[in-house]
């Protein structure tokens, strides 16, 4: 049995509490109020999202790990020996426990997630139970670009794993920008393993992201509460609902947080007017067809290489490598 290495050292890249402030404010000053859907994930948010995943009517978690469990193995053999896992999200870790447990020698494990319990808790798992594989936490905003910690061993090749469906939150161009990063980042022979949610009925879309439960709806109303405790802002919670809807023009399933009443909030010194309807844009989630997804990953410098999928073509997860 290899020998236990020292707990995993944090890495804190995170932002600092101006920036978060800055990009409510820049959403909130739009003719469409937004706010970045980045900034659910703080700890609340984060067992929620986790709550999101256990449901009936989110099918995305248990078919990706359906995809994962029946493909692990052939997506470790792409991957390769000596392989530094970079791993977007992280969150649980239940699926990349699935890899781990196929990679040959791997140089290390990278865990890159922007809620520090989260992260803490799950690279503490992993490595107490994963012996002698280094686990290095980095707690930042990938989408923004960062230094990644060098690795004892020798890395043979990079290769960032971004499961899920949080691709879809970006719109198309800065989808592209992002793959580009990911390209740099993992440089010439880098992979990239990443879940894509593909196109599929209205109402399957829509129930998933307005669940019966009402858990998505306190996630989205989450972002509120967390605004008020961290920027000190005055939301009601309870005069704003949730509602989730298909954008067939855009190829995408929106969130938004929609005012029951007249209103006025402030927030950072600021006021801010709410007619009665009025929504605040807080996610998008674009589905994709396998081809308009290679396109897509081509111009942002990587060629699609393998595609796995379910046997209803609900959800994919797919293997690019840089170009």
């Amino acid at each position: 049995m290899p020998p236990r290495l020292a707990a995993p050292t944090l890495h804190d890249l995170a932002p600092d509490e101006t920036h978060f402030l800055e990009e409510v404010l820049a959403g909130l000053r739009e003719p469409q109020k937004r706010i970045p859907c980045k900034y659910f994930y703080d700890a609340r948010g984060s067992e929620l999202f986790e709550q999101i995943c256990r449901l009936e009517a989110y099918y995305p978690t248990r078919t990706e790990l359906a995809i994962m469990q029946a493909h692990a193995g052939e997506m470790a053999t792409l991957l390769g020996p000596g392989c530094l896992l970079i791993e977007f999200g992280s969150g649980s870790s239940r699926k990349t426990r699935l890899l781990l447990d196929r990679l040959e020698d791997p140089a290390g494990y990278v865990p890159v997630d922007i809620s520090l319990e989260m992260l803490q808790r799950s690279a503490a798992a992993l490595a107490a139970d994963y012996r002698g594989l280094e686990v290095i936490p980095v707690r930042a905003d990938y989408t923004h670009r960062f230094e990644l910690p060098s690795v004892v061993r020798p890395v043979k090749r990079r290769a960032v794993y971004f499961p899920g469906s949080t691709i879809g939150n970006f719109p198309p161009r800065e989808a592209r920008e992002f793959l580009a990063e990911i390209a740099a980042l993992v440089g010439d022979g880098g992979a990239l393993l990443i879940g894509v949610d593909l196109r599929k009925s209205v109402a399957m879309l829509e129930l998933a992201y307005d669940d019966p439960e009402g858990v998505t709806a306190a996630f989205n109303r989450n972002l509120l509460s967390r605004i008020n405790r961290e920027l000190g802002a005055d939301f009601r919670e309870d005069r704003f609902v949730h509602r989730a809807l298909w954008n067939q023009t855009q190829g995408r399933v929106e969130m938004h947080l929609v005012s029951r009443e007249p209103q006025s909030v402030r927030v950072g010194g600021e006021r801010f007017s709410f007619a009665a309807g009025e929504t605040i844009h807080t996610e998008n989630s674009y589905k994709y067809r396998v081809e308009e997804f290679r396109a897509l990953a081509a111009a942002g410098g990587f060629d699609l290489r393998r595609v796995w999928s379910d046997p209803e073509r609900l959800f994919s997860v797919q293997y690019l490598t840089v170009r």
